[in-house]
């Protein structure tokens, strides 16, 4: 997305860089997690038709102890799925939740052993990304020391990615992170009282979003793995008729390990589009897509349907904001809307959201001259 105004530029044009980053993704709202999950889906897009560890990953989760369940529990079953040979996994903790007042010996144990397994992994070699979900919230707890790891992360190997989540991450990690992306949430009091479920939306100008809605596909998928055909994901995407976005890698993951469950529809010009200078192909491009997502949503086809873009579609003008309320007030019950992308301003559908998480860019590498990294970034 171009920061002087409401556009989609493309990765064609990028260069890239060779180096790896430290990320940090925090804040009370959602969409965390899921942006770490959509990340690790883009790096392994790239290493689906490989056998070597290039592109392997491991998905260190604190504080998500094996006796309950998780939101990513099933994305990440579509991930180890779909992807055996890149994928490692390793949970610690206790099951419930704990205040700093209630902490028990356990529980620095298990952080203990996160930590030691998060350390081999850093030093390997063997790993592109590691992902450290919930460290936030460990450090803020006290159960590791925040100058140990902060020492070990800052002598991280040059080319390796790593990913920090959760609620509560300290100075010192906020101040050694390349990129910092904090999630708030947005309350629309509307839909609460309509009780309307099912649409999440994600905007703002940190890094996060359609990699939460990628998360999100993840999701649906896992809940649906035993079941072919009984969870149907479509990733519908505005502004994007080229090639080279930051997505095209997941979703071609997706397509190739579950073919039957994911669809992918794009729309658009193979050009960055700005206010001052729509086009007749715009206006048509962006309605050829809505028709599609119309009839989606109404169809009770698909549990999942993700309208990535679909926010700066309409702060453009190349669609009317009264259609896509009347369509998600008509939605199934049981089908999950995830809208994204940046506006200027919220349009009305906004208050139907039952989770909105603004994402506040505080901190990214991009914006101090380092390059894009395929795998990562595109």
């Amino acid at each position: 997305m171009t920061r002087n105004g409401i556009g989609i530029r493309t990765a064609q044009a990028r260069s890239e860089r060779l180096t790896g980053q430290i990320h940090v993704y925090d804040g009370l709202g959602k969409g965390k997690s899921q942006a770490a999950l959509g990340v690790v889906l883009r790096s392994i897009g790239l290493g689906i038709n490989t056998q070597n560890n290039y592109n392997r990953v491991l998905l260190l989760r604190f504080l998500k102890g094996p006796e309950r369940d998780y939101d990513e529990d099933g994305a990440i079953a579509a991930l180890q799925r779909g992807f055996p040979h890149l994928i490692d996994q390793v949970r610690t903790g206790r099951a419930e939740f704990f205040s700093a007042e209630e902490i028990i010996p356990y529980d620095r144990q298990e952080a203990a052993r996160g930590w030691d397994v998060a350390k081999g992994a850093i030093a390997s070699g063997l790993y592109s990304v590691v992902v450290l979900d919930e460290l936030n919230p460990v450090l803020d707890l006290g159960l590791l020391p925040v100058d140990e790891v902060v020492r070990t992360l800052k002598a991280k190997p040059q080319e390796l990615e790593i990913i920090a989540t959760g609620r509560g991450a300290p100075e010192k990690l906020l101040e050694i992170a390349d990129l910092h992306s904090e999630m708030k949430p947005q309350h629309h009091p509307i839909a609460q009282q309509l009780l309307i479920e099912g649409i999440e939306i994600y905007t703002g100008a940190g890094k996060g979003k359609s990699t939460s809605a990628l998360g999100k596909a993840l999701q649906a998928i896992g809940r649906g793995i035993n079941h072919p055909g009984s969870t149907r994901v479509l990733i519908m995407q505005w502004l994007k008729g080229g090639s080279g976005y930051t997505e095209d890698a997941a979703i071609a993951a997706l397509q190739q390990s579950y073919p039957e469950v994911v669809d992918h529809q794009r729309c658009g010009r193979d050009a960055i589009v700005w206010r001052n200078s729509r086009q007749e192909l715009d206006y048509v491009e962006a309605e050829r897509g809505w028709e599609i997502a119309k009839t989606a949503i109404a169809s009770g086809l698909y549990k999942t349907i993700i309208l990535d873009e679909l926010n700066p579609t309409v702060d453009l003008e190349l669609l009317p904001v009264e259609p896509i309320v009347q369509a998600l007030l008509r939605k199934p019950r049981d089908t999950e809307v995830i809208i994204t992308g940046r506006c200027q301003q919220q349009p009305a559908y906004f208050d139907l959201a039952s989770i909105h998480s603004e994402v506040y860019c505080h901190k990214h590498y991009a914006n101090h001259g380092v390059e894009l990294k395929r795998g990562v970034d595109f």
